[in-house]
């Protein structure tokens, strides 16, 4: 496996393709505006802990321009998905996997889950099952991603830390070759990248992160450290993160205190995306990281109090700036 496609080449897209340059691939990115040509006339790069990184990867908004792929990394955010429904199909061969890597619940989750919701479709994460029609579930691989990332200029990607990664799965639960592929390339670039044979747990593990730092950050318009310097607020990102906990389990997702534990005592800078996108105001990913999970836990029976509180009053935020359908 050597020429990989990076579809949508922002904060995070940027970070693993220039990570998959380094480590050898041959790497193509899908982007558009002034980051696109900013990677067009100048290249890609990377400012990180190990130092700054620098690529010219075939860059183009038209993936008709890229041509067939052995595999395509999708890093956009879930309102721009039915985006790359639309255009993902001249990268794809017929063998060609498709790594979704993304925070929130993705569309494919219930494919092969086994529990009594298997096959249970997602509209929120895939609208009208466009994604399910242009790639396919047997092309998939689930994905998530730790990299505090930050475009700060055109063409140039800040991550603000070292505990980074990029954790790979199959929905099947299979530890298959085509994932271990790609992920050798993305930790041949100084990306640990784990291929694990339990995807979910790790969806809901980074979950619990959003859940617990997203909406609090949201309501306050800071960064994690900023917004948990008020004791009270680090204590509401515990209970949100308890609650996503209850959650997951209930789906047969134990996960250990660990899990809550780090993000009750998160303390980067960064401001996580969905404040990002609030103050930009671009589309937010709120039905999938936020939404979501909020269904999934109804649907179980599971009472979330603090959680039903946050979201509703990001959702309210949000549609003062036309980022959520208003009420009715």
């Amino acid at each position: 496996m050597k020429k990989i496609c990076v579809y949508g080449a922002g904060a995070i897209g940027g970070q693993v393709a220039a990570r998959l340059a380094r480590g050898g691939a041959e790497v193509s990115v899908v982007a558009r505006g002034a980051h696109l040509a900013a990677i067009r006339a100048n290249g890609l790069t990377l400012e990180a802990f190990d130092g700054t990184h620098h690529c010219r990867p075939q860059a183009s908004d038209d993936p008709r321009d890229l041509g067939p792929q052995d595999a395509v990394i999708v890093t956009v955010k879930t309102p721009a998905l039915p985006d790359v429904a639309r255009g993902i199909a001249p990268l794809l061969k017929p063998d060609t996997p498709v790594a979704f890597i993304k925070n929130g619940i993705p569309w494919w989750y219930f494919d092969h889950e086994g529990g009594p919701h298997d096959g249970l479709r997602l509209p929120e994460a895939d609208p009208g099952d466009a994604l399910r029609n242009a790639v396919g579930i047997h092309r998939t691989i689930g994905g998530v991603v730790y990299a505090a990332s930050e475009v700060v200029r055109p063409g140039v990607v800040h991550s603000e830390h070292g505990n980074i990664r990029v954790i790979l799965g199959e929905p099947d639960g299979r530890v298959s070759d085509r994932a271990q592929a790609i992920a050798a390339l993305i930790a041949a670039g100084g990306m640990p990248c784990p291929v694990t044979p339990e995807m979910r747990k790790e969806v809901w593990a980074k979950l619990l992160g959003n859940l617990g730092n997203a909406p609090i950050c949201v309501l306050t318009g800071l960064g994690v450290r900023d917004s948990f310097a008020e004791p009270a607020l680090r204590a509401a990102a515990r209970q949100s993160a308890e609650e996503g906990r209850a959650i997951a389990a209930a789906y047969g997702c134990p996960l250990p205190d660990s899990a809550v534990e780090r993000v009750a005592t998160a303390n980067m800078a960064h401001k996580p995306s969905l404040l990002q996108d609030f103050e930009l105001g671009r589309p937010m990913e709120i039905a999938t990281m936020l939404d979501l999970p909020l269904k999934l836990a109804r649907l179980a029976g599971v009472p979330t109090p603090q959680l039903d509180l946050l979201v509703a009053l990001v959702r309210q935020a949000a549609r003062t700036k036309g980022l959520y359908p208003p009420i009715g």
